[in-house]
């Protein structure tokens, strides 16, 4: 491309000052020998006036007074009385003279110039005329290069960006070139930078937090088969389990979609009123046996026949994230209570470890914070969970640990559905 602009700037260039330089070099060549012609012209009128002028007062003529007015000149005249006088050097025999003549009164004049000298200078502006042009020629083609590298490297920059933005580097460059159509070429490419690195960051952030929330039912789901797999000779209790593990798998499918959501940014508003105490009970049915192998418990108090709205899935893995940090990072017997609150219903999880850390108590429910070896994802998620569906998660208590779940009440929106009620597991 670059070679294109250069040749086609070029070439416009040539055209312009051979258009006008070809009709220069020839008015200035008529110019210079119509100038000469009248110079002669004019010289021969004074010398015959001067004669004239003399001859009237009785003054002598003479060659050697003529020729030092008219150098370069060869002045042949010719007196009444039939005297000629030549003044100036006398040209070759055959040489091509320019010449003019006049006579008056008996008197004649003639003033020849070689038309050597009229060619010397018209060559003269001829050449010049052609450095002129030949500096302009140089002038276009130094232009022609800067624009054309003006003009090429955003092209090549554009063009390395939109390879670095295939390659998955999304990083907008925000550089400007001054031309008004590159550089909107430019904001498209840095706005498509800023799009794919945010399409990148929530792959990234989905593939985190997919693994993250998958885990626990996954575990869950492992111990109900394990359960199943060692009570092979109790029917009812295989059955018992295989239930259980079914509605883990539902679980698990509900966590899938909830994330696939969260990573379209989809808020379908899916909130409806749900009874508390069955959710919580299932919750409790699935952790208590893994909080007694580690020699705890799980407690429930507060109070009964709340509702609140809010998605099933959503409260249960809200509930589960918090019962696993309590179990990963707490201490002594969970309670969980139910109470009612001003315009909210409140379900609260607390243990009786050391709590949370000072230097983390502002940070808790960050993306990638944790106190120990976790991810530091789940309070990050358990949070957007309750976000989606009109709620918040606090932390109320930092030494022992208490979180707090608030959640709308159903006769916030005036719904006329019944409650949602989650079967046990």
């Amino acid at each position: 491309m670059r070679r294109r602009l250069l040749l086609s700037t070029l070439a416009v260039a040539l055209v312009a000052i051979l258009l006008l330089g070809i009709p220069l070099a020839y008015a200035t060549h008529r110019l210079i020998y119509e100038e000469a012609r009248q110079s002669l012209e004019r010289e021969t009128a004074t010398i015959l006036g001067g004669v004239q002028l003399s001859l009237s007062t009785g003054r002598m003529v003479t060659a050697d007074r003529i020729a030092q007015g008219y150098p370069g000149r060869y002045i042949v005249i010719t007196l009444p009385d039939e005297t000629v006088l030549t003044a100036g050097e006398r040209p070759p025999r055959g040489a091509e003279l320019l010449t003019d003549s006049r006579s008056a009164g008996g008197i004649g004049v003639q003033v020849s110039q070689p038309a050597a000298q009229v060619r010397e200078e018209a060559l003269r502006q001829l050449l010049l005329i052609g450095s002129l042009a030949l500096l302009g020629v140089a002038v276009t083609v130094g232009l022609a290069m800067f624009q054309a590298r003006k003009f090429t490297l955003p092209l090549s920059d554009l063009a390395e960006t939109a390879d670095r933005l295939g390659s998955g580097n999304a990083r907008p460059r925000r550089r400007r070139y001054g031309i008004p159509e590159v550089d909107r070429v430019a904001e498209v490419l840095d706005r498509s930078a800023v799009r794919i690195a945010d399409l990148l960051a929530a792959s990234r952030e989905f593939a985190a937090d997919a693994s993250h929330q998958l885990r626990t039912p996954l575990t869950a789901l492992s111990m109900r088969l394990e359960e199943m797999v060692e009570a092979a000779d109790y029917p009812d209790i295989v059955r018992e389990e295989g239930a259980a593990a079914l509605s883990q798998a539902e679980r698990l499918v509900a966590v899938v979609e909830q994330l696939l959501a969260r990573a379209r940014h989809d808020r379908t508003g899916a909130a409806a009123p749900v009874a508390l105490d069955d959710v919580v009970a299932q919750q409790v049915e699935e952790w208590r046996p893994i909080f007694h192998r580690a020699g705890r418990d799980i407690r429930l108090t507060g109070e009964r026949g709340l509702v609140g709205l809010v998605t099933p899935a959503g409260l249960s893995q809200i509930l589960a994230t918090l019962l696993d940090n309590s179990l990963v990072h707490g201490a002594g017997t969970v309670t969980i209570t139910t109470k009612n609150s001003t315009g909210s219903v409140v379900v609260e999880v607390g243990d009786e470890g050391e709590g949370v850390p000072p230097e983390l108590e502002r940070r808790v429910f960050e993306r990638s914070v944790t106190g120990g070896d976790g991810t530091g994802l789940g309070l990050y998620l358990a949070r957007s969970l309750a976000v989606v569906d009109g709620g918040r998660l606090e932390l109320l208590q930092a030494r022992p640990a208490v979180f707090a779940v608030f959640l709308r009440q159903a006769a916030d929106i005036h719904l006329a559905e019944e409650p949602v009620v989650v079967g046990p597991a």
